[in-house]
């Protein structure tokens, strides 16, 4: 069993409106919510070995302040292809993973976060809110066997609540 972690980054803000979409920072609720719900993910059984997230400013914030408090930190690679991927491309993304990694926590963006974990955890939420988490349970021997419908959805929380 492998198991896959989605979070949306926090929530951001067009303060500087000379900032360019990457270049956007996590906003006071943002700031707020993200070390809580890194928290909560820790008291969460089996934590993750490796973090990917995109290199967007406020993708980057989020995922500082989810694993500021745990320990050991897993390691975090910076994936540029998660920075605004479609439900295809983290789909190859996750077929590259190690295969020596059982539990890997992935922090990217909307939309193409809800559509993957529509398509591949075969869930049906309109949209994953800003900071939710979603831990996925996937039956494959390899992460490169996983397809669309492959995982089935684990446990859900979201800053406003702890269930969909």
């Amino acid at each position: 069993m492998r198991r896959l972690t989605l979070v949306r980054h926090a929530k951001s803000g067009w303060k500087d409106t000379g900032q360019t979409d990457f270049e956007r920072p996590l906003n006071r609720r943002g700031k707020r919510d993200a070390p809580e719900m890194g928290r909560r993910l820790a008291a969460w059984s089996e934590r993750p070995t490796l973090v990917l997230a995109s290199p967007a400013r406020r993708a980057v914030e989020t995922t500082e302040a989810l694993i500021v408090s745990w320990s050991p930190r897993p390691r975090v690679v910076w994936e540029h292809e998660l920075y605004l991927a479609s439900a295809d491309q983290l789909l190859a993304c996750v077929h590259d993973l190690e295969p020596a990694h059982r539990h890997v926590l992935l922090v990217g963006h909307n939309p193409g976060l809800t559509d993957f974990l529509n398509r591949f955890g075969e869930a049906s939420l309109e949209r994953l809110p800003t900071c939710g988490i979603v831990r996925l349970r996937l039956w494959v021997p390899e992460w490169s066997d996983a397809g669309w419908g492959a995982a089935s959805v684990e446990q859900i929380d979201t800053p406003k609540s702890s269930t969909l």
